[in-house]
């Protein structure tokens, strides 16, 4: 008698394990597919005369959204390259879009659209024009731009300094970078006057730190009666890059040409950031990774891992039985690289055979 409920037992934990399995199994399946790049509040409008056609406003959305994404993943040099891209490509790297709104004023018809877009397809697009995108990581960056007139000699640095008080006037929706002003601080611009005659050695670090941001822009603006010097320094964490730019007839005092000037900083910051965070698309890196099935909350938290890491090309499971669950993963970067970005969201392996074990 004991025999048999012995082996009864057994059959309810195989069933239960098998059961298991096969959940695993399906609700993976689901998110084994590629991230998606998620365009939102794209604007088109159109006067809505005779010849009107809600499809062509809807192509426009598609086109407007698919280079707003490029705009957040590609430096700018590499924006150039897809001018003549054809509506027809860009549909088919297209997963799901929405009609957010749509309404008609004065006989114009407006439309707010939504367009998600295969992540693998942008990539595999731009990987056969041998272009690698970046992760569109968004993050703050303390902004110090400190005007310095030559001629007078004199220092700005707020609000009587135009390149601070108009720079985040015209916000895109494209851009990675957010900007924080400082506030106005008697104490920082005495700090700033004093250290005026070797002002581009200073590290700024006595003002940097009140604000607790890793990264800061300190730009400083050197304007005399024939051209604009700007000096910036980058500061990632502990990295730092001196990045020199100079504009010629412009003057700082009239509105249109500061926001030349704002735009294509920004766009050397944008730029500076994205090479930062570049994926190496054409490295696919094949990892096989084995998980114990008896911690099923933990299956699921893992895969949430994946699905939010940009370095992840693919991932499927190849494997599983009672025990463990394997999967194999396509990750555009080494195995330090994975490791690391693993142990950052405190992931650790088993690495000493060929299918590494989640610890």
């Amino acid at each position: 008698m004991r025999i048999l409920k012995k082996i009864n037992h057994l059959k309810v934990l195989y069933i239960f394990f098998v059961f298991l399995s096969l959940n695993i199994f399906f609700f993976s399946t689901v998110k084994l597919e590629a991230k998606s790049f998620d365009i939102e509040n794209i604007d088109v409008s159109r006067p809505f005369k005779i010849d009107f056609n809600k499809n062509e406003v809807i192509n426009e959305g598609f086109k407007k959204a698919f280079f707003e994404l490029l705009q957040s993943i590609l430096n700018s040099s590499d924006l150039k390259k897809h001018n003549e891209i054809e509506l027809k490509k860009i549909k088919g790297m297209i997963e799901s879009f929405s009609i957010k709104e749509e309404k008609f004023i004065k006989e114009i018809y407006y439309v707010k659209m939504g367009v998600s877009f295969n992540r693998k397809k942008i990539f595999n697009y731009l990987e056969e024009k041998n272009i690698f995108p970046s992760v569109p990581l968004r993050k703050n960056f303390l902004f110090i731009p400190i005007l310095i007139d030559q001629n007078t000699n004199d220092l700005l640095i707020f609000d009587k300094n135009k390149i601070f008080s108009e720079w985040n006037k015209d916000l895109k929706t494209y851009h990675l970078i957010e900007y924080i002003l400082p506030t106005e601080d008697l104490e920082d611009i005495n700090l700033i006057k004093n250290r005026k005659d070797f002002i581009e050695q200073y590290d700024f670090k006595e003002i940097t730190d009140k604000y607790n941001l890793e990264n800061s822009i300190v730009a400083l603006i050197f304007k005399d009666k024939k051209k604009i010097r700007i000096l910036s320094r980058i500061t990632d964490k502990k990295k730092v890059l001196i990045k020199n730019q100079s504009f010629s007839d412009l003057d700082i005092e009239v509105d249109e040409q500061v926001k030349i000037i704002i735009d294509q900083l920004k766009l050397i910051y944008e730029d500076y950031w994205k090479a930062n965070n570049q994926i190496n698309t054409s490295l696919k890196l094949s990892l096989d990774i084995k998980l114990d099935n008896s911690n099923y909350i933990k299956i699921l938290n893992f895969e949430n891992i994946l699905d939010e890491m940009d370095l992840i090309y693919t991932y499927s499971i190849f494997k599983f039985d009672q025990n463990f669950t394997e999967y194999r993963i396509i990750f555009n970067g080494t195995p330090d690289m994975f490791l690391k970005s693993m142990n950052d969201k405190n992931y650790s392996f088993n690495t000493q055979n060929k299918i590494w074990v989640l610890k």
